[in-house]
C-alpha cells in the first residue's frame, strides 16, 4: 500500500501527553481527541495538518503513559502514519492495536522535515522523497500487522474473525 502527503516534524521523546493531553481524556470519541492531537506539542499542528499527512519524528516517540487515546487522536486526525527514529514499545503496540501504521527509520527522521512531501509504501517499508529520489529503509509491516491495519486495529479485527467463523 503506497500513500503520499506532507511531513510534520517534531523531535526526540515527544511523549504521550503531548500527543493527546490528559485534559482531554475524559471522552474516548476519537473525532473529539483528534481536535487536540499534538496540542501541546505544536498548538497549531491540526490546523496545518491535512488527511493523509505523515508525522515524521526523533527517537522514543510516544513515550510516557500507555494509553491508548494518542493512537487514536492521531489515526482520528487523518494523519497517514507516523515515522520515527524509535518508538516507545508500548506506544508501538497501542499503534496497531488501534490500526495507526508506524515506520522505525532513523534516517528518514533524521533527513526529512517541515513540508518535505514523500511516499511510503507500507507493504516493502520504502520511504521516498520524490523531490530529491532520496529512499530511506524501514522495516516493511509485517502481514499479521497489514492485517491489522487493514481492518483498522486489533477489536476490528477479532470481531471480522468471530464473524467468518459464525
Amino acid at each position: 500500500m503506497e500513500m503520499r502527503g506532507k511531513v510534520h516534524k517534531f523531535g526526540d521523546d515527544i511523549n504521550t501527553d503531548e500527543i493527546i493531553p490528559a485534559r482531554y481524556l475524559n471522552t474516548s470519541d476519537p473525532e473529539e481527541l483528534a481536535k487536540h492531537a499534538m496540542e501541546d506539542a505544536d498548538p497549531d499542528f491540526i490546523n496545518k495538518m491535512k488527511p493523509r499527512d505523515f508525522i515524521v519524528a526523533g527517537k522514543n516517540f510516544g513515550c510516557g503513559s500507555s494509553r491508548e487515546h494518542a493512537p487514536v487522536a492521531l489515526k482520528a486526525a487523518g494523519v497517514a502514519a507516523v515515522i520515527a527514529g524509535s518508538f516507545a514499545r508500548i506506544f508501538y503496540r497501542n499503534a496497531f492495536n488501534m490500526g495507526l501504521p508506524i515506520l522505525e527509520s532513523p534516517e528518514a527522521a533524521a533527513a526529512l522535515k517541515t513540508g518535505d512531501e514523500i511516499s511510503v509504501n507500507l507493504d516493502t517499508g520504502e520511504i521516498t522523497h520524490p523531490a530529491t529520489g532520496q529512499k530511506f529503509p524501514s522495516q516493511p509491516i509485517p502481514p499479521f500487522m497489514q492485517e491489522l491495519l487493514a481492518d483498522g486495529g486489533l477489536m476490528a479485527h477479532i470481531k471480522k474473525c468471530l464473524e467468518a467463523v459464525a
